[in-house]
């Protein structure tokens, strides 16, 4: 849960895997444990950003030297302390390791070589950001998922993405496309039932039905309302799922139990 006032190996490879909201504190926890030799982790050791969304890596860039993006594509429910399933299949997932904000060098291919040996599909990736704003792009479906559960408005889904692209287009950010992803994911990563039950949700509705508190919808729907309000592009379905996951967190309003006409009250 954080570094206990022992000298980190300088071999250490850091890997933050907490959602966005969580980011400041565990890079606050860690940048300043020293390092046998001398140093701290901040000054030495190379950071993986295993995280949806696209704000880490320059949140991690002010305090570690060496940051390193990684799209996630992994299937996976975390509903109880201790329990992970992986609804991956054949692979648990597909994980690209990059350098931040570009390129990539022998800890990319060292990581991408111990994660293939424990079975993930690594691809090490110069372009990793541009990997991970089109994951960005699906996972604005998040916190639709975490309101209505399977019951999405389909127009809804449609409206969130095409905000999304039309704002980072005017931003003149690349993005890898869907087609782009379905062909290198392929059959490598499938659904599959685990128990004999199918996956409930993505990691937004985790949150909402664990009760965590906190949800990441703030920073991956509300970068695109900030990068739309800096480039003049309206994002009105995202700010509007900024504003309903946010009621359903601090109401308790259930994972996918959110009353669609109060999001309909919001969209005016």
């Amino acid at each position: 849960d954080g570094p206990d006032g022992r000298h980190l190996p300088p071999d250490s490879v850091l890997v933050l895997t907490v959602k966005s909201q969580d980011t400041a504190g565990a890079l606050a926890a860690w940048v300043d444990a020293p390092v046998d030799g001398g140093g701290t982790a901040g000054e030495r050791l190379p950071l993986f950003t295993a995280q949806n969304g696209v704000v880490n890596e320059p949140a991690a860039l002010r305090l570690f030297a060496r940051v390193h993006g990684v799209c996630v594509w992994l299937p996976a429910t975390h509903l109880e302390p201790g329990v992970v399933v992986a609804n991956g299949h054949p692979h648990p997932g597909v994980l690209h390791v990059g350098r931040y904000p570009s390129g990539s060098d022998d800890t990319d291919r060292a990581v991408a070589a111990d994660l293939t040996a424990a079975g993930f599909v690594a691809p090490v990736r110069p372009d990793v950001m541009r990997w991970k704003y089109g994951k960005l792009l699906g996972n604005l479906g998040n916190g639709l998922q975490a309101l209505f559960g399977r019951d999405i408005p389909t127009e809804l889904t449609g409206r969130v993405r095409v905000e999304g692209e039309a704002v980072l287009a005017a931003a003149g950010i690349a993005h890898t496309s869907q087609a782009e992803e379905a062909a290198e994911r392929g059959d490598l990563v499938q659904h599959r039932p685990v128990g004999g039950e199918q996956r409930s949700g993505g990691s937004t509705w985790q949150s909402l039905a664990r009760g965590a508190g906190s949800d990441e919808t703030d920073h991956l729907d509300g970068v695109l309302v900030l990068l739309g309000r800096l480039h003049g592009v309206p994002t009105p379905v995202n700010a509007a799922v900024q504003q309903a996951v946010r009621r359903a967190v601090r109401e308790r309003i259930p994972a996918g139990e959110f009353p669609p006409a109060e999001l309909e009250k919001m969209l005016g």
